[in-house]
C-alpha cells in the first residue's frame, strides 16, 4: 500500500487492539466447562485467541493480559491496566466501583440530554467538553483518515445547504417586497383614473335647503248659491 493508505493507520495501532473489540467476553470457556470459573473475562495481548478464563491463564503466565470488566452490560477496562499498553488520550474515563475505566466500545445515544455541549465526534454520546470519544472504538473510527475525510465532506455539504438556504430566503423577501411594491403602484394607478365626487354647487346647495311652505285653500268667493 503507498503512503496514506490501509496499511499505515492500521500501523498506528496496536495488532491486538481491534481483535479485541470484535471478541464476546463473559460466555463460558468451552475448554474448562466443569471449573467454576470458566466465565472467559481475560485477553492475551501477545497470542490474541479468543477470550480466555482464569484456568486458561495459567498458560500465559509470561504474557501480557488484561481483564475485562462490565458495566450495564457493556464492556469496560480498567484505566490502570490499559493505558501500559495503548494511549487512551481522548476516551471518556468513567470511575466504576472506586476505579477509573474505559469502554471497550461505542453506545449511542438516541438523543443528546438538554444543556450538553459536547459529544462523542463518531456516535453523538454525551461526553465531558475535554474528551472526543466515549470508547476505544470510538477512537479508532474518529481518527481515520477515511472518517475524517467524511466529517469534512458532510461539513461542506452543510455550509452548501445553509448559503443555498440564506440565499433563496433573500431571493423571496426581494420578490416579496418587489410585488408589494408592484401591488401599491397598481393600487394608486387605480384610484387616480377613479372619478371624485363634485363638491357641492350652490344650486344644489339652494336646492337642498329648500323647505316646503304653508299649504293655501281655494277662496269660496265666487261660488252662488240659489234657493
Amino acid at each position: 500500500m503507498g503512503a496514506g493508505g490501509p496499511d499505515e493507520e492500521d500501523n498506528q495501532w496496536p495488532p491486538w487492539l481491534k481483535p479485541l473489540l470484535r471478541e464476546h467476553f463473559f460466555v463460558q470457556c468451552k475448554q474448562h466447562v466443569d471449573s467454576h470459573k470458566s466465565e472467559c473475562n481475560m485477553y492475551c495481548l501477545d497470542c490474541m485467541n479468543g477470550p480466555l478464563c482464569s484456568v486458561c491463564l495459567a498458560y500465559h503466565r509470561d504474557h501480557r493480559y488484561i481483564q475485562i470488566r462490565r458495566s450495564s452490560y457493556h464492556d469496560v477496562i480498567r484505566v490502570s491496566e490499559i493505558q501500559k499498553y495503548l494511549d487512551i488520550s481522548g476516551v471518556q474515563t468513567y470511575v466504576i466501583n472506586s476505579a477509573k475505566v474505559v469502554f471497550i466500545n461505542e453506545r449511542p445515544q438516541p438523543r443528546p440530554g438538554k444543556g450538553v455541549t459536547n459529544t462523542c465526534e463518531v456516535c453523538d454520546r454525551s461526553l465531558v467538553d475535554s474528551f472526543r470519544f466515549c470508547s476505544l472504538g470510538c477512537k479508532i473510527v474518529g481518527t481515520s483518515k477515511n472518517f475524517q475525510k467524511k466529517k469534512r465532506h458532510l461539513a461542506m455539504a452543510s455550509d452548501s445547504e445553509d448559503s443555498y438556504s440564506s440565499s433563496s430566503h433573500g431571493r423571496l423577501k426581494n420578490n416579496n417586497k418587489e410585488n408589494n411594491n408592484n401591488n401599491n403602484h397598481h393600487s394608486s394607478k387605480m384610484q387616480s383614473f377613479s372619478p371624485s365626487t363634485p363638491p357641492p354647487t350652490s344650486v344644489n346647495y339652494r336646492t337642498a335647503k329648500r323647505r316646503k311652505g304653508i299649504p293655501h285653500r281655494s277662496p269660496m268667493g265666487g261660488l252662488i248659491i240659489e234657493y
